[in-house]
């Protein structure tokens, strides 16, 4: 898009013009080259740091969405506190997997893109529509993923239709799904699964809902290297997040902290396993 660089302080041509109320569209017709899925790439596979472990549970009012925070390079650790769980809109968030720096820069066009639906059009998408845009956007990304920069979010939000709580996953080609009760995507998830399919059950508090998902991370980060548990030395704790029909919340430092180390002082009595976590 060519800049307006006439001195009256006006908008080019195409901001004013009226179109879809897709952001992505609007950059296709406009900007192509400033869509991830258009940047060519050196041939080979490309090596960059990755995010690891994402999960996710519902309970009665509402779901649970958190993430460990270590990002790897192969056999090393990239980072130690990156973020991973951000807000989409209100109701919504989305955990990410994958690589790390596209993952990003995709939620933050995800972002636009639900706010740009919403000045254009006056309403908010539903949930379900929400899901099926981040679904366009990594099939968008295929290219890229077969080049081994695949990007594999965690979806989740509160429906104000249906009033509950909905998980959705993805592949890398942007097939979608909804998840029942519980979710896990990344390196770490076979084991946050496991961990979560012995833990859960459909009437959990959202305090039992917190906890559930920050064992699973720490069962996950007991046999994976790639995902990493809570480091009380440097204060680094699992971001875990709670959408209700109140709207998206981010437990403090000092709650995910009580969380883990909870959980920590736990194992140290039941170093077999979290018997009864949750009660």
């Amino acid at each position: 898009m060519e800049p307006n660089t006439r001195s009256t302080g006006r908008l080019p041509a195409a901001f004013l013009t009226p179109g879809s109320s897709s952001f992505i569209d609007f950059l296709a017709d406009h900007s192509p080259e400033m869509l991830p899925g258009n940047r060519k790439l050196p041939d080979g596979i490309v090596e960059a740091p990755h995010g690891t472990t994402i999960v996710a549970a519902t309970f009665p009012g509402g779901v649970v969405l958190a993430g460990d925070r270590r990002a790897t390079m192969g056999n090393m650790i990239a980072q130690r506190d990156i973020e991973k769980v951000f807000p989409a809109d209100e109701y919504s968030a989305v955990g990410i997997a994958g690589t790390a720096g596209l993952a990003v820069e995709m939620v933050k066009l995800f972002q636009l893109e639900l706010e740009h639906f919403e000045k254009v059009e006056g309403a908010t998408l539903s949930l379900e529509g929400k899901a099926n845009r981040l679904s366009t956007m990594i099939r968008s990304n295929l290219g890229m993923a077969m080049q081994g920069l695949a990007v594999v979010p965690l979806f989740a939000g509160w429906d104000e239709g249906r009033e509950k709580g909905r998980i959705f996953s993805y592949d890398v080609t942007g097939g979608r799904s909804e998840e029942h009760g519980y979710a896990a995507t990344g390196s770490g998830s076979i084991f946050a699964r496991g961990s979560m399919k012995k833990l859960y059950r459909e009437d959990l508090t959202e305090q039992q809902a917190t906890t559930l998902v920050v064992q699973a991370l720490y069962d996950a980060a007991d046999d994976d290297s790639a995902t990493g548990g809570p480091d009380l030395a440097r204060r680094i704790f699992p971001i875990v997040t709670v959408i209700t029909d109140e709207g998206f919340r981010r437990l403090s430092e000092a709650e995910s902290s009580e969380l883990a180390r909870s959980i920590t002082e736990r194992r140290l009595e039941q170093p077999d396993g979290p018997r009864a976590a949750l009660l």
